[in-house]
């Protein structure tokens, strides 16, 4: 049954709240260097300034320009969501695939290699190994994408499984389709939804758990970032100046993964016929 998806999600209050924030900080992000003049890591200035025209949202206590440190502390953020959610997605949906193709021995393995990761605290384990090792952020995003395939991996499984026995894959199959053409015209475009839903939630977990590194001191120290300026920022709570330190990266932080949770239920719902509203 054909489903207008666009017209759904126009009609859906939450998903365009979603789309309408992040748009805002995807623009914040492209157009960072017309909006702050300044170097984030420019430290000529007078520290704990207050807010001015100069400086936007004051200096930190190293004379920085909170501003410009806000925006390269959010492209890092987001930067390092896209690489560790993108990655995990894609060895998602490859294992997914591959398992549900293959069968037998291919199958086994990658799924049972799933279960022992989906055993493991993944956060314990990264955790451990940004203490111990201190890689670099991207080091750590890869880890992250090694770490989160094998959920959304056992879905993309079953629903390829799925497809594989429904009605116009057969007849494709009968008509002499070859497994690879079957895979890319048939299979493959049905999986987009979940594919999609997987990418967002791969982004949102990977944005949360650079955040939570950086304050938790476990990144490198020199690299900009939400968590970073919200850690440090805590330290001089007692100041009148923390209201535009501390609050601007936390409501950034919350904006950001506000809109990847709203983006990712409204997705859901459309995709899910058991979680679509009677009304649409």
């Amino acid at each position: 049954m054909h489903i207008q998806y666009v017209k759904i999600l126009r009609r859906d209050p939450w998903f365009l709240f979603a789309a309408l924030l992040a748009g805002l900080l995807l623009v914040i992000l492209l157009a960072g260097s017309w909006l702050s003049p300044h170097d984030p890591f420019d430290i000529s200035f007078t520290p704990l300034e207050r807010p001015s025209k100069e400086h936007w949202l004051g200096t930190n206590d190293g004379g920085m320009d909170i501003w410009a440190e806000l925006l390269a502390g959010l492209r890092n953020t987001v930067s390092f969501g896209l690489v560790a959610g993108l990655a995990g997605a894609a060895l998602a949906i490859i294992a997914g695939v591959v398992a549900a193709c293959r069968n037998g021995l291919t199958d086994h393995v990658l799924m049972r290699l799933g279960d022992i990761l989906l055993a493991l605290p993944s956060i314990m384990v990264t955790l451990l190994l940004a203490a111990l090792f201190r890689p670099p952020a991207w080091g750590l995003a890869c880890i992250l994408a090694l770490l989160a395939w094998p959920g959304p991996a056992k879905t993309i499984r079953a629903q390829t499984l799925a497809l594989q026995g429904s009605l116009h894959v057969q007849a494709a199959r009968h008509m002499g389709g070859s497994p690879l053409y079957i895979l890319i015209r048939h299979i493959l475009p049905e999986l987009f939804p979940l594919g999609v839903i997987a990418i967002i939630s791969r982004i949102r977990s990977a944005v949360f758990m650079e955040a939570s590194l950086a304050f938790l001191g476990l990144l490198d120290p020199m690299r900009k970032s939400l968590g970073k300026m919200i850690q440090h920022g805590l330290g001089y709570y007692y100041l009148d100046i923390w209201g535009n330190w501390l609050l601007p990266p936390l409501i950034c932080l919350c904006l950001l993964l506000l809109s990847l949770t709203l983006m990712g239920v409204s997705l859901e719902k459309l995709f899910d016929p058991r979680m679509r509203e009677t009304n649409q």
